[in-house]
């Protein structure tokens, strides 16, 4: 292999990221070094298998890799902002748009949503931990081992460059010889078999590990919505994770399942990323409407309305959303009776979540309503969400969509869905917990400022593109001739990109100002909210509940807070809690040299990494390590410290006078 075959040249830009990754690379080794702070990073974070900081984790990777994709969209905005513009080439253009696709769904939101899901769930739940505490460790680190070997594919060897669907013939080694399809798919395999174990994970830590007489018709909604969610992953992952090795074998081995000749079929991987790729929009979007429907009903002071609706409502679109997924391809072949079959089922997906949004506004109705940050969010959430699912009503009737397709009308669609419905979500969710697990709020003067930017920016960003797909520009085109008119709302557009820029880098502002100068809370209640997880103390000790709260109702914290009963009814017994592990860690590692020496088909030192991950689980398969006990007097002595912590504080300012 040449030297410029394994480093991108050529490229200002990939220079300035070479530059900018080794100079980051040892600003973080240094600062370690000097603060020394190696051994507090191994203990504390690295083996941690604390469902909370594994959480905190997965948040931390999620923004990272939102500015990646958002440096990526800024790329695109400006190579489109004005006709016939020389800034990206064909080639890295096809590059950028590919991975910030990529990096989006499966590294932004999807880790987003899991990080928010590991915080939250056993705390809802009234559990001390998940099910699996070392299996969600190797969860977080098979998924951040995929994300950094897609991230590294830029500066080495390449990014993949046939879209984030990777459709065949394009995808094949013949139309695209380089070795980013190979990241694409090596990488989201190693970090999908992360996604998988998180889903047996959570599915048995909900119906195994909920408190005393919570029954599943009193579970709150955000714990409904990741159940599903889960369930979702279980039938839909399998499917990509056996359309990603037949395409690691077309690429590496030469085998021909996805060619026309030799009996493959360019579109079996176009149905088998789609059986995958639909549900996978209501993986990040059902756990979304959770996060809203607990805003909502914390901010409106009100019962959620409609609970077993808003549950059977979820229900349906978990099973719809295995059936609509060839509406992708209406254009392709298909006869008018698939077309129609598949046109009806995408539409009727349109009733259970108008169900919800109905259910929503009535919660509102004739609440006490609180605009706070993530209520602004939740608030703005439905009429954009709703021009975003009449459009795709529009997609679904399968004769206009020969109009639409492949049209920036679709860019418009699915942003307007999935930006609101997924990204409105986490940053709500992430406003809306953030006290829970650090002890105080974030500013709401720099949150709700953030937020004006971001949902103005949003549509002067989104909103042109409809009306440009009508006009006929398609997507994908990395440039136009100015004859075309597409010149002026391509501009707006790329004005409002640096708008949606602007808002993150005020939201990523608040998080520093807040942690230097926010208020603690005293309280472990700051929202005055309704569901367990803010029965506890804030931040959340490492056992979560010093006992386990015992349930009666759907709003279990509220309802003890207006009745003035106890949740915690029971004496305070010693709490069996798991070791810490570096096991999950280093096999994380082992599967990124695996996946990079897979990419380049350095068959030896990848058959060693390959034995060496087969090692990894024959020791923990022959470990016998029974976690730990922490006695009363020690639980004791944490409550108290934590007790005196918030009557501390709220003495210092004042509250208790």
């Amino acid at each position: 292999m040449k030297w410029d075959e394994f480093f991108v040249t050529g490229e200002p830009m990939i220079y300035g990221a070479m530059v900018s990754i080794v100079v980051v690379s040892l600003a973080i080794v240094i600062g370690l070094t000097y603060f020394k702070k190696w051994g507090w990073l191994w203990r504390e974070w690295l083996t941690t298998v604390d469902h909370k900081r594994i959480g905190i984790m997965y948040i931390i990777a999620a923004l990272l890799m939102l500015f990646r994709g958002g440096v990526d969209a800024l790329l695109m905005r400006a190579q489109l902002a004005v006709p016939e513009n020389g800034l990206l080439d064909a080639q890295h253009y096809n590059e950028i748009f590919t991975t910030h696709g990529v990096i989006m769904i499966l590294f932004m939101a999807m880790p987003f949503i899991v990080g928010l899901m590991n915080v939250v769930i056993p705390l809802q739940i009234g559990a001390r931990d998940v099910a699996f505490p070392r299996l969600n460790a190797v969860s977080f680190w098979l998924f951040f081992a995929g994300a950094m070997l897609f991230n590294i594919s830029f500066v080495i060897g390449g990014s993949p460059d046939a879209g984030w669907t990777a459709y065949f013939p394009l995808a094949s080694i013949e139309f695209s010889p380089t070795v980013g399809n190979n990241y694409y798919s090596i990488a989201i395999q190693i970090a999908g078999i992360g996604t998988l174990m998180t889903a047996v994970n959570f599915l048995v830590t909900i119906l195994k590990m909920r408190a005393p007489g919570m029954k599943l018709m009193k579970m709150p909604m955000f714990t409904w919505s990741v159940l599903i969610t889960n369930v979702i992953i279980l039938f839909a992952f399998p499917v990509l994770t056996v359309a990603l090795a037949l395409m690691m074998f077309d690429r590496l081995f030469g085998t021909q399942f996805f060619t026309m000749a030799n009996g493959g079929m360019d579109m079996l991987w176009a149905n088998l990323f789609w059986v995958w790729g639909h549900p996978e929009v209501y993986i990040v979007i059902l756990p979304a409407f959770g996060i809203y429907s607990e805003v909502i009903s914390t901010f409106s002071r009100k019962n959620l309305y409609g609970y077993k609706s808003m549950v059977w409502s979820m229900i349906v679109i978990s099973l719809l959303s295995f059936v609509v997924w060839a509406h992708h391809f209406y254009t392709m072949g298909h006869g008018v009776m698939v077309n129609g079959i598949f046109s009806i089922t995408t539409m009727a997906i349109a009733v259970p979540t108008g169900v919800k949004i109905f259910n929503w506004l009535f919660t509102l109705q004739k609440g006490r309503i609180e605009f706070t940050t993530p209520m602004l969010y939740s608030l703005a959430f439905i009429p954009i969400f709703t021009i975003g699912g009449v459009t795709g009503v529009m997609l679904a009737m399968a004769s206009a969509d020969y109009q639409y397709h492949n049209t920036m009308f679709l860019v418009a669609h699915f942003h307007y869905v999935l930006i609101p419905g997924t990204v409105f979500a986490v940053i709500a969710g992430f406003y809306y917990w953030f006290p829970k697990l650090f002890g105080f709020r974030l500013n709401e003067r720099q949150g709700k400022l953030a937020f004006w930017i971001i949902a103005i920016s949003f549509n002067v960003t989104f909103l042109p593109l409809f009306f440009l797909g009508l006009k006929g520009m398609t997507r994908r085109m990395y440039t136009y001739s100015e004859s075309t008119g597409f010149g002026p709302l391509n501009m707006i557009a790329s004005i409002g990109a640096v708008g949606l820029a602007i808002g993150f880098i005020v939201l990523v502002y608040n998080i520093y100002w807040s942690f230097r100068y926010a208020k603690r809370d005293t309280t472990g209640d700051p929202w005055n909210a309704r569901t367990l997880e803010w029965s506890t103390h804030s931040p959340v000790p490492e056992y979560n509940f010093a006992v386990v709260p015992k349930v009666d109702s759907l709003d279990p914290f509220w309802e003890a807070k207006k009745s003035g009963k106890s949740l915690f009814s029971d004496k305070i017994e010693e709490i069996h809690m798991p070791n810490n592990s570096g096991q999950p860690f280093i096999l994380g590692m082992i599967f990124l040299f695996f996946g990079f020496f897979m990419v380049f088909s350095w068959w030896v030192p990848a058959i060693i990494a390959g034995l060496g991950i087969v090692v990894m689980l024959a020791v923990r398969s022959f470990e016998r390590d029974h976690g730990r006990h922490i006695p009363v007097s020690e639980i004791i002595k944490t409550e108290q410290a934590l007790a005196n912590r918030m009557d501390t504080d709220a003495g210092l300012r004042g509250e208790h006078a």
